[in-house]
């Protein structure tokens, strides 16, 4: 089975009807300005694309999956809004150089295309990351494999030639049942 094929056996078993968008990109929506184009990454069943369309960005989905695509589009005509939904490996085929003012990406991690996403942010351009990491109080929660966990503050150097605007990761310190727990975000901007 190839990754398009695994993930499509995930989404096509999931009930998630009205999917929702990461707490980076809530967190921080008001920095998001209309008529700007973007971009969710890795979309799975484009949560953040969803966000994104609705405050008047023009939004593209990718995701290697043919199914959460597809699932992607018919639910955004529902909502009478439109999201260019590609089926693309991202990997194989990053976003081109200053193609993009918003990149949205969450529960992703493939290092070797950080180079390729700073590089496709536009000037002034915002990067909205969020993805697990290895000191998790839930082992259950997000993958097993280590190869895709976070060390601890590792986002902040994916990135270096952006500028922070906001970092989040709580990892296991203090009362674990409380806070933002299993994943760490980040928000930067590409220099003008």
């Amino acid at each position: 089975m190839n990754e398009g094929e695994k993930w499509d056996s995930r989404y096509c078993n999931s009930d998630n009807l009205l999917p929702t968008a990461a707490q980076v990109l809530t967190d921080f929506v008001h920095l998001l300005s209309p008529n700007t184009k973007a971009l969710d990454l890795a979309a799975g069943l484009g949560g953040n694309a969803l966000l994104l369309t609705e405050k008047g960005l023009v939004t593209s989905a990718w995701d290697i999956s043919t199914v959460a695509m597809e699932r992607l589009s018919t639910l955004a005509a529902q909502l009478g809004q439109h999201i260019d939904c590609q089926v693309r490996d991202v990997v194989a085929a990053p976003p081109p150089a200053d193609s993009f003012d918003v990149i949205v990406v969450s529960r992703f991690l493939e290092r070797e295309l950080c180079p390729q996403l700073t590089a496709a942010l536009r000037p002034g351009g915002l990067l909205f990351y969020q993805t697990f990491i290895k000191e998790k109080t839930d082992p259950s929660i997000g993958p097993g494999n280590p190869a895709y966990l976070l060390a601890k503050n590792e986002l902040l150097h994916l990135f270096p030639t952006l500028q922070l605007i906001a970092y989040r990761e709580e990892g296991t310190l203090g009362r674990t049942e409380e806070g933002f727990r299993n994943e760490a975000y980040l928000v930067a901007q590409r220099p003008q």
